[in-house]
């Protein structure tokens, strides 16, 4: 086992040395974000939505690789996180639901409900 650890440091070392992270996240729906602590927001994030039994969720995908997943919560209260410590905060910013995640602040697109019968 001692002759490994070498070559398993080296392999280790060789990887976390691969190029930066892409400025914007691969997909084709990009939001604004401001991740990690960043004080400008950019439309860098990418969106992925998935629907399970009626229910609509989003995963926001960083430029660095970390992503979010969120529920889209059908009250009309916007977005909750899936998963994770941290709650999301919401407020509606004229037509966009900026969402905010620890040190993370995002800017979804919003459609506003009709009333029932309007």
């Amino acid at each position: 086992m001692k002759r490994l650890a070498p070559v398993l440091f080296a392999f280790a070392a060789a990887c976390s040395s691969a190029s930066e992270a892409p400025e914007v996240a691969e997909g084709e729906e990009h939001v604004a974000c401001a991740v990690a602590g960043a004080s400008e927001m950019k439309p860098v994030c990418a969106v992925e939505r998935s629907e399970l039994d009626g229910k609509l969720s989003l995963v926001v995908r960083h430029p660095d690789g970390a992503f979010r997943r969120f529920d889209v919560l059908s009250d009309g209260r916007g977005l909750a996180v899936t998963d994770g410590a941290d709650e999301a905060q919401t407020t509606l910013e004229g037509d966009k639901l900026a969402v905010t995640v620890g040190e993370d602040r995002y800017l979804f697109p919003v459609t506003a409900k009709r009333a029932a019968g309007k």
